[in-house]
Formats: C-alpha cells, structure tokens, sequence
C-alpha cells in the first residue's frame, strides 16, 4: 500500500526536475525582459532622450504597483486560495501584456502619436505622490519613458507574483528533498537570463548597422510568448500530481487577516526580510546600470567593422560558450564518478577563460558584465547541496554580504584607477563580476529555504508575498536613487558614457554593511530561539 502511495510525479526524481525546469525556464525569459534596456542606456539616451534619472524612474517603476497598490499581498492571497498552477500561468499573461506596452513605448510608431501627446501633457503631477516625493513619473519626463514605465509596472506585477509561485511550487515538489539544491539551481538558471539580456539586447539594438532599440524589446516579448507556454506544460504536470495524491490547490480554510500577525510577529522572519531587501537592492538595481558603469570605467577600443570580432555571427558563437560554461559547469555538481565530473569542471573553467577572452577582444562592456551568473550557475549547487545535508545557511548569507561590499568598493575605487590600462581594466572588471555573482548565488541557497522554518505551511505563499513585498521597496526606490545620484554628481556631462558611479557604488556598499549587521543579529536570535536557521533541510533519517 505505501508504495502505491509513493509512485507520484513527485517521487520521480526525473519528474519534479522537469517541473522544476519548466519554471525555471519562465523564469530564464522573465529575467532576460526584466534588464532588456540595461545594457542600451547609453542608447536610450542618444535615441529616447532618457537621462539617468528618467531611466532610473522608469526602472525602478517595475516594481511601483507591487509597493504602493500592495499588489504583491494580494498576490500571496491568490496564491495561497487559488495554487500553484492557477497563479503560475496568471503571472504569466500579465507579464506578457505589460511587455508588450512596454515595446510599443519604445517603439517608432510610439513617436509622433496621440499617445505621445497626451503622455507628453499628462501625468506630470500626481497629487499626494509627488507631495511624498514617491510619484513615478515627474513633469519633464519622456513620453516614451513615461508609457514604458506603466507597461513596466504592469509586468513587474506578474513578475513578482511569479516569483513567489515559484518558490512555493518548489516546496510543494521538494519539500522533505533537495529543496535548497532546487531553489539555488532554479535560480541559477534563470540568471542566465542575465547574461542572455547582456549579449543579445545590444546585439538585436545595432543588428544590421541600424540603431533600433525597439528590436531588443521585441526579442523580450517573443521570450515571453514562450515563459506562457511552459507555464501551461506544468499546470498540466502540477494537476496531474494533485490528481495522484488526493492534494487540493485550493485551501479548505479561509485566509484570514489574523493569519499574518503570526508572521509579523516574528523577530526571525523580519531579520530575514530585510535582509533579503538590503542584498537585494544592492545587486538587482546595479544590474541596470553596470553595463554603462563599464562603459565609463574601462578604457574600450571598438574593433575594425571589417575583423572576425565585430561580425554578428561571433554574438552567437559567443553566447554559445557560455551555455557550454554554464552546463558543463552545472552538471559537473551531479557526477557520481571523479573523473567525469572533474573532466566537465574542467570544460567549464576552460570555456569561461576562452569566453571571457573573446569579451576582451570584442571590446564591449556588455559582453563583459554577461559573466555575472557563469560562476553562480557552477557553484550555486554546490551550496545548495551543502546547505541541503550540512546547513549554515545565516554564516552562507554574511559570507554573502562580505563579497557584496569589496565588490562594489572595487567598482567605486580600484577599477577607475586602471581606466588608462585596457588589459589591467578588463581583469579586475572581470574578476569582480565573477565574485559578486558568486555572492549572489548565496543568497536563493540559503534565505528561501530559511522561510518554511520560520511560518506555518499554511500561509508559506503570504510570508513569501511579505518578503517580496519589503525586497520591492528597495528595487523601486534604488534605481530611482541611483539615477538622481549620477545626474547630481555629474552636473552638466553630456556623454553617458562619461558618468563618475562613485557615490552610487558606494551608497550599494552600504546596504552591504546593513546586510552583514543584521546577518549577526539573525545568528544570535536563532541560537537564542533554536529556529534551525543553521541546521540542514534534509535530516539524516529521511528516506526518499
């Protein structure tokens, strides 16, 4: 009777590492629209007339609805009523429809309409926000940055919503299992969307020698028609293990206001969430301006139109090696046998070393900030396997917050003392990139899994809805800050790539030094209270 009981999707591994895929996979696209214009700024400016702070505001306006409309709450209450499935596949379409507002902003036909007109006329004063200093748009922003930034908030709510249902379907698959391996390797993956964004935006932006950065849009909303897809593959997987098992998506009881006083009473769970917007505001935010940070850091000699290095086709050959340092990488981690699994760790250091010579000789600062997730993908499973059977996730996230702050002091400091040196700059930009994306990788190993230690399972989807909700307050207000900062440190520069990032690297660093503060009190009151924060989340007598 028991095994008939344990032959589900759920108890095959190759099943939920296909559910788990597929999620990730929406996630991989969701991330690569999320900084689809970052590595473009410069040409935003040049061809939008988007400064720092019109850009910083439109990005930061992603996340804008999720903070001041509370749409995220509401969001962990569908998902805790409604499940998994239901909510996968309705982050999605709101995802896709905000993309596609997003494009047609950005678009030529945008230009000239009665759209530009009215955005031009209107919303250049919202009463109480603009009195709070909060207003998403300002009088004398862009018509294009203005629309942009309400089809960026639209997708911002379906993204964030996203990935709440993810973390959550994860511990439905593997709760009991390798959930800190699952939700690292999820998360791996999908920053390659990171990378994927960084070649290929600037590449479909210039493709045929014909600036048009509606084409990089465009690339994002395809990606997205293909995020719906594999989220309506797994309702299909997630209904069928619901089928098996005798689970309900929907909760027999109702939600209940009172069920979040548990949470916020919690001193462990609010350790955990603002630690969790801290690191988070120093690496998401940085994102969309690294790229033109590069740009104004390093000393880059574009090469001959005519030569191999500045052909379209070496984009591909190019992005091509990094799939290869990322897979051998990541598959190195689930090799039972010594020599294969240092034969493909080995494939994977020698791709990275090939990859990151051919972003030297490409000269782009794009091509070089794409190896952000190369070492993340190879040693996120690592410490998720490691956090899985050894725990130490609250030491993994103060060890994050140390890499965090040397990393963006070496932007600020170090980096800018090379600018003269071509070889010198690209090999500390290099090496600080691989690190910070390293640090990043502790962070999903460690904190999700921290969460169903920390709240009952019954309100895990509003306690996740919660933290997502404080993380957005810092991924809508740092973009915006980081903006106002570079256009008042540098009065009256023209070119956007002549910008001095030093206040705004050094403004990240200090989220980093919050982050290792409250990482300390987090390990004295799990001591103090036994909350298991540092145990393992497999125990020793569990059986698959």
């Amino acid at each position: 009777m028991s095994q008939t009981i344990q032959k589900t999707l759920r108890d095959s591994a190759a099943m939920r590492w296909t559910a788990l895929l597929l999620l990730a996979m929406a996630m991989f696209c969701s991330y690569i629209f999320m900084d689809i214009l970052s590595p473009i700024k410069d040409l935003m400016q040049e061809t939008r007339g988007w400064d720092s702070t019109a850009f910083g505001t439109m990005q930061g306006s992603e996340v804008f609805l999720n903070v001041f409309a509370f749409f995220l709450i509401f969001a962990g209450i569908i998902l805790d009523k409604m499940g998994v499935r239901f909510t996968a596949v309705l982050s999605t379409v709101v995802m896709l429809v905000g993309a596609c507002v997003k494009w047609y902003a950005v678009s030529d036909g945008f230009i000239g309409s009665g759209l530009e007109t009215w955005f031009n006329n209107n919303l250049n004063y919202i009463p109480l926000f603009d009195e709070l200093g909060v207003s998403p748009f300002y009088e004398g922003m862009p018509a294009s940055a203005k629309f942009a930034a309400c089809g960026f908030m639209i997708f911002g709510c379906g993204c964030e919503m996203a990935g709440i249902t993810v973390s959550r379907g994860i511990v439905k698959w593997f709760k009991g299992r390798e959930m800190a391996l699952a939700m690292g390797s999820e998360m791996a993956l999908a920053r390659l969307g990171v990378a994927t964004c960084m070649i290929f935006s600037p590449f479909f932006a210039r493709l045929g020698g014909e600036i048009s950065v509606s084409r990089s849009v465009a690339f994002g909303v395809v990606l997205m028609c293909i995020a719906l897809i594999m989220t309506i593959v797994y309702f299909v997987m997630d209904q069928k293990l619901d089928a098996q098992t005798g689970e309900a998506e929907e909760k027999d009881d109702p939600f209940k206001i009172s069920d979040l006083g548990k949470i916020l009473t919690d001193s462990g769970f609010w350790i955990v969430a603002l630690l969790c917007v801290l690191y988070y505001s120093a690496i998401f935010p940085f994102q969309k301006y690294a790229v033109n940070m590069l740009q104004c850091n390093l000393t880059l000699v574009q090469p001959e139109p005519t030569s191999f290095w500045a052909s379209d086709n070496i984009t591909y050959f190019q992005y091509v090696i990094m799939l290869v340092v990322a897979a051998a990488g990541f598959a190195s981690n689930f090799q039972k046998v010594k020599s294969r699994r240092y034969g493909l760790l080995c494939l994977s250091i020698l791709s990275l070393v090939f990859y990151c010579y051919m972003g030297f000789m490409r000269q782009t600062a794009e091509s070089i900030f794409a190896v952000f997730p190369l070492l993340a993908v190879l040693i996120t499973p690592i410490l998720g396997s490691y956090l899985d059977h050894k725990g130490k996730a609250v030491s993994m996230l103060m060890l994050g917050s140390l890499l965090l702050i040397g990393c963006h002091l070496t932007f600020a400091f170090i980096l800018p003392l090379f600018k003269g040196s071509a070889v010198g700059g690209v090999i500390i930009a290099y090496t600080t990139i691989l690190v910070l994306g390293a640090s990043f990788s502790l962070v999903p190993a460690s904190l999700w899994p921290s969460v169903p230690k920390l709240v009952d399972a019954k309100v895990i989807g509003s306690a996740y809805a919660l933290i997502f909700w404080i993380q957005n307050i810092g991924l809508w207000l740092f973009p915006l800050l980081i903006g106002k900062v570079l256009d008042k440190t540098n009065p009256g520069t023209v070119s956007a790539t002549d910008l001095d990032y030093t206040a705004p690297l050094v403004m990240l660093a200090c989220l980093g030094v919050a982050a290792l503060v409250l990482g300390f009190i987090l390990k004295a009151i799990d001591r103090k209270k036994g909350l298991g924060l540092e145990l393992p989340n497999i125990k020793e007598d569990s059986a698959e």
